[in-house]
Order: structure tokens, then sequence, then C-alpha cells
């Protein structure tokens, strides 16, 4: 069972997709962690604005 596990870490599949893994993942919480979230969502879509009771 380990012989197959070792067999697995080697084959260049896995490793490339362990390191776009890691790699997507380190990308993201560089991008989310520059700025809070409720600044990021304002660039995306207005603030929500309820309209006035009549």
């Amino acid at each position: 069972m380990i012989d197959m596990f070792k067999k697995l870490i080697k084959s260049d599949f896995t490793r490339l997709f362990a390191l776009g893994f890691a790699g997507g993942t380190a990308l993201v919480f560089a991008t989310i962690s520059g700025e809070p979230a409720s600044s990021m969502a304002n660039g995306i879509a207005p603030a929500a604005v309820a309209a006035s009771a009549e």
C-alpha cells in the first residue's frame, strides 16, 4: 500500500496538480487578503439603497 502511494506521488500529473492547487490557493489568498471584503464588493456592485416609504 505504501509503495503504491509513493508511486502515485512520483507521477507527474499528481505533482503538477498539487503544485497548481497550492499556487492557485496562494493566489486567491493574496488577492483577498489585500482588501476587506466589503470594499471589494463595492467595486463590483453598488451599495443597496432602500426606497423611501410612502
